[in-house]
């Protein structure tokens, strides 16, 4: 169905609204009626465009989240280097969480004492994130630049750097008593992602 402009306006106020209240306030400290009178709207319009507070979370966390931007930056980064596109998507993932890093610290708090469904949407919001970076990995395979390996498992490994570079730099305050140069920090993690730490792989045995 496609939306009217007012429609369209009145929606983006609300995702603005419960994103604000959930990072001040977390998940289960934001209630709706709060979230539609930050927004200007009726609770009813809430439920009207969002049939329940754990759609709205989901439609908050791929609204404001890397996933809304990955289509687009699998675009740019198509052409590049095989280096220079992994150590943009890294960096882009970075700059994203720190610009979002006051509800990313409300998220990993809430996760400690979440009801299930809360749970659930975390882990569905991070399958689909992970499934952006086997994207890019996959088009980096078509284009000869990757071997074969698992990509979920690789994708996990490079959001792990990634987020705790993150974590270390931004929650935990590392930078602000050790200067790290970020950039030279991405492009060492990527160039340890493409061609290991040693000079001699060894072949893993087969599981079959």
């Amino acid at each position: 169905m496609v939306r009217t402009q007012p429609e369209y306006d009145t929606r983006e106020r609300i995702l603005c609204a419960a994103l604000k209240l959930f990072a001040e306030r977390g998940y289960a400290g934001a209630c709706t009626k709060e979230i539609a009178h930050e927004a200007g709207v009726a609770e009813v319009t809430l439920f009207r465009h969002f049939v329940s507070k754990d759609k709205l979370l989901e439609e908050v966390m791929s609204h404001f989240t890397f996933i809304s931007v990955m289509p687009q930056l699998l675009t740019e980064i198509a052409a590049l280097p095989c280096e220079e596109a992994l150590a943009t998507l890294a960096g882009s993932f970075i700059d994203h969480l720190a610009l979002r890093k006051e509800w990313v610290k409300i998220m990993q708090a809430e996760m400690q004492r979440a009801p299930e469904k809360l749970f659930t949407v975390y882990h569905a919001f991070l399958d689909d994130l992970l499934g952006g970076f086997v994207a890019c990995f996959r088009q980096l395979q078509k284009r000869g630049c990757l071997g074969d390996f698992d990509l979920e498992l690789g994708a996990r490994m490079f959001h792990g750097f990634c987020f705790s570079y993150f974590l270390q730099e931004e929650i935990q305050g590392r930078k602000s008593y050790k200067f790290t140069n970020r950039d030279l920090v991405i492009r060492e993690y990527v160039r340890i992602f493409l061609y290991g730490t040693s000079n001699r792989c060894p072949v893993m045995p087969s599981t079959t």
